[in-house]
């Protein structure tokens, strides 16, 4: 049995990203958001594109109006109107102003904006009453970002701001990442799944619809393959197949030392290298990684020909302890595989919890509950009721895990905790 560390890093070893040159999709912006870019993207265009005003107001010569005042106010001829969109049509001369909208472009000869609230307009004069600092309310190109320049590097995840800076630039298609394909599967003779009549000693199965939007979640693509029963040829044959189809094959179940725990011998018959088998965790001790060649598992005919080396991440069966190592271990080496440049490492924090926690000392305990920031710190509450690994109620709404060392039975409240953020 190894640390949570140990097991961390082993995995983050294990784990082959895919690459720009085989793993890469040209796809439009519409279906771009929350894939990764493959390539970083350069701007095509200035930012802002041209000098424009950044008031209401009108556009002049600084010369003109350095002076003004309201004793001595200066009054110019407006020779034209620039809306926004619009494009100027006459050169600003002494003496002269134009009448600009917020964005619209500088007129040439034109250098410095007043806004108009310090002038007073008279049909097709105005008087500016205050003088204005040199270019004020000017936003010269390029000002924000040049040609040429690296607008998002290779690597990052396409939210809203960065789909709005690909669209304002232009830069459509991108190339992204392809989708990790994630085949998950149950194990157990007790499975039934949601849509069946429940029978006595059956339990629903609720890890591969939760692992499955978790997987989701981190923009990879789950396909659920179902439940297996507790028979060696039939957990081989669809082992055997999801390694045909899969950049990471994840079970829950099968991977404790009972009687009817087949993984860890299937794998091994299927040419796999075992890595770790169990980790000092709570929940979820039972964790099986491996990895295979791919030349002894092709890539199945649908599936894409660049599918990366196999790795299998069989969790433990109980709901919490799948989740909990989903969290743990399963999701970082998600994000990593999915070609995410940075971001993919668990965020710990530190912060206080207003009750006592508790654990064994033999493993590290996570403890499930919310987390909230304070004006001063973040404060973790504990979840109501039994934290017990096969009690998945209390684990709704769960946006933390609080770490109870190793060695360590009681935390009193208030005393600094380590903390597992769950990306909302």
């Amino acid at each position: 049995m190894i640390s949570t560390d140990q097991a961390a890093s082993i995995i983050e070893s294990l784990v082959q990203p895919l690459t720009p040159t085989a793993d890469a999709e040209q796809v439009d912006l519409w279906t771009a958001a929350w894939r990764i870019l493959a390539q970083s993207v350069a701007s095509p265009l200035d930012f802002p594109h041209w000098d424009n005003s950044a008031m209401d107001g009108y556009a002049v010569r600084f010369a003109d109006v350095q002076q003004a005042s309201e004793q001595q106010p200066v009054d110019l001829i407006v020779i034209e109107e620039i809306p926004a969109g619009g494009v100027p049509q006459r050169v600003v001369n002494a003496g002269e102003a134009a009448r600009i909208l917020t964005g619209a472009m500088m007129p040439a000869g034109a250098d410095t904006v007043v806004m108009q609230e310090v002038t007073q307009r008279s049909g097709d004069r105005i008087q500016v009453l205050t003088a204005p600092q040199p270019q004020s309310f000017v936003r010269r190109q390029g000002a924000f970002h040049r040609v040429g320049e690296q607008l998002l590097p290779a690597g990052t995840r396409l939210g809203a701001p960065e789909i709005a800076v690909l669209a304002a630039a232009q830069c459509s298609p991108v190339w992204v990442y392809r989708p990790v394909r994630v085949v998950i599967l149950s194990t157990g003779n007790e499975l039934v799944s949601p849509t069946e009549i429940l029978k006595p000693g059956q339990i629903v199965d609720s890890n591969q619809y939760a692992l499955a939007a978790a997987v989701a979640k981190a923009g990879a693509m789950p396909i659920p393959l179902g439940v297996v029963p507790d028979d060696p040829a039939a957990l081989k044959r669809a082992i055997a197949h999801a390694l045909t189809v899969a950049d990471l094959v994840i079970s829950s179940g099968g991977v404790s030392v009972g009687d009817y725990d087949y993984v860890e011998r299937i794998l091994e018959s299927l040419g796999g290298t075992l890595h770790i088998q169990s980790v000092a965790i709570k929940p979820g001790k039972p964790l099986t990684i491996a990895t295979f060649e791919r030349s002894h598992h092709p890539p199945h005919p649908d599936a894409p020909l660049s599918l990366t080396q196999p790795l299998y991440i069989g969790l433990p069966g109980n709901p919490v302890s799948a989740l909990v190592t989903f969290w743990r271990f399963v999701q970082p080496a998600l994000l990593q595989l999915s070609g995410l440049a940075t971001g993919w490492v668990p965020t710990f924090i530190t912060g206080r919890s207003p009750q006592d926690l508790r654990a064994d000392g033999k493993r590290e305990t996570y403890l499930w509950g919310r987390l909230q920031s304070t004006e001063t710190e973040f404060e973790f509450t504990l979840a109501a009721g039994s934290h017990n690994s096969a009690n998945l109620v209390n684990l709704a709404q769960t946006t933390a895990l609080a770490v109870v060392p190793v060695g360590t039975t009681h935390i009193p409240a208030g005393a600094p905790i380590r903390i597992l953020q769950i990306p909302a």
